[in-house]
């Protein structure tokens, strides 16, 4: 536990007026602030209706006052919440009071840093609690509880320590070399490293789709002029989003949409038409498509049915690293069925947008994409940094395979374990670097 030495105090409520306002106050001059302001001996866990006074004595407002003594309190310090009435004039009186007794503005984040510090959570945890509050479906509100509950830190702290065990293992194997037993060569730590390998790979996937979750999968639509890609972003929206016309290269700029399917979260990205211009507008909104698809989930390239196949021009513009769905639009005009199916190309899908048909098998893909149908029961959310140490992790327990295959000095092979470990426990924050715990809490809001 830690011991802070000032108090803090927040508005832990939105913004704007409300029947109820709500005040947080944490630290060890928390009680003596409460007792100032209400005049009552405070009992733990007790909703007291009390007068919240000022200075001289007169009624600042009233309403309920609520006691957590340390530990047993959401940052593990003394608690106090302050619910009066909702008026942002009478709150923040109310506030200014309190930093008048002597605690001072919370930073944003703060009273879960402290949480964090004091061990009531981990660091995934606190992150869930932002990614709660934000959270804009409910398939996303389900995962962050399963984070806060939790479950993402428990499969983690699980590969942690096997990696303690490997690694105690290999070390054991190295202080008694001259052993008749070769601890390192029968076998036995690689059949456990693979082992480990595939558990993380599995979280890695699991821990992909929540953060699409929290994030949402970003979809460039992209092809030449007249292929149908605002129509499609219309189609997906459900609304006139983008304008629709005969001419060629109506589309000149960036045009973004986020809409769910299924309360799954998806940014659909309108792009201009790719072709050779003289225009210097229509250039520069193709340069900026090309940025686009760089930092694009996926690409949706959209194909005039009548070309038959995809402009291998075109294709050579696209990146090579990003998921690509060719989609052949007007199916109507050729007489053909709607179609989905892989290639090793891959995935190809024939609809038709105007009139409507199989639009129905696109959007299914794209829940496929996102990992909809394991969203509601085993997905945990998660973030880009979480995703990055899972890959970290991986990469070293894969060095450690191949220094194990190749009869390397196993002091090489404990190395690449202990640098897996300490990716692994950079997401729940046993191993984490100052200015990464300032990151994350600077973007939490003020009272949480």
């Amino acid at each position: 536990m830690t011991t802070s030495t000032d108090t803090i105090a927040a508005i832990a409520t939105p913004s704007g007026n409300g029947g109820v306002g709500i005040i947080r106050i944490s630290g060890p001059k928390t009680r003596q602030i409460a007792t100032e302001l209400t005049c009552l001996e405070l009992k733990p866990r007790y909703a007291h209706f009390s007068p919240f006074l000022e200075q001289d004595g007169s009624l600042l407002d009233s309403g309920l006052c609520l006691y957590f003594p340390a530990p047993a309190s959401y940052t593990g310090e003394d608690v106090v919440e302050l619910q009066g009435h909702g008026g942002m004039v009478v709150l923040d009186m109310l506030l200014r009071r309190v930093l008048s007794l002597g605690a001072r503005l919370a930073n944003p984040g703060e009273f879960t840093e402290r949480a964090f510090l004091n061990n009531k959570l981990d660091l995934a945890q606190a992150e869930a609690v932002a990614d709660l509050i934000e959270s804009s479906t409910e398939q996303s509100v389900r995962s962050a509880q399963k984070s806060m509950q939790g479950v993402f830190s428990e499969q983690v702290n699980e590969l942690v320590d096997e990696l303690t065990e490997l690694r105690m293992f290999v070390e054991a194997a190295i202080d008694f070399v001259d052993e008749e037993i070769d601890f390192l060569g029968d076998g036995v730590v690689e059949t456990k490293i693979r082992d480990l390998s595939s558990r993380i790979q599995r979280i890695q996937n699991t821990a992909q789709q929540g953060r699409l979750l929290r994030d949402g999968m970003t979809v460039v639509l992209a092809g030449k002029p007249n292929a149908g890609k605002s129509s499609l972003l219309n189609a997906l929206a459900g609304h006139e989003a983008a304008i629709v016309t005969d001419i060629a290269g109506t589309t000149r700029d960036v045009l973004k949409e986020r809409i769910q399917i299924d309360g799954m979260p998806l940014h659909i990205i309108d792009t201009a038409g790719l072709r050779d211009s003289d225009n210097a507008i229509e250039r520069e909104g193709i340069r900026r498509a090309h940025l686009e698809m760089q930092k694009a989930d996926c690409i949706l390239l959209l194909v005039d049915a009548r070309e038959g196949q995809a402009d291998p021009e075109l294709l050579k513009q696209l990146p090579e690293n990003i998921k690509l769905t060719t989609v052949f639009n007007k199916i109507d005009l050729v007489g053909k069925q709607p179609e989905i199916m892989e290639t090793e190309a891959g995935c190809v899908c024939y609809l038709s947008i105007k009139p409507e048909n199989g639009l129905e098998l696109l959007t299914q893909h794209l829940k496929e994409m996102m990992g909809y149908s394991a969203a509601t029961e085993n997905v945990f959310i998660a973030r880009r940094r979480h995703i990055e140490a899972l890959i970290q992790a991986q990469q070293s327990v894969q060095n450690a395979l191949m220094q194990i295959q190749g009869n390397i000095a196993g002091e090489l092979i404990a190395e690449d374990l202990r640098l897996a470990q300490n990716s692994l426990a950079e997401i729940t924050g046993k191993f984490t670097p100052d200015d990464l715990l300032g990151k994350i809490f600077s973007s939490f809001c003020i009272g949480k």
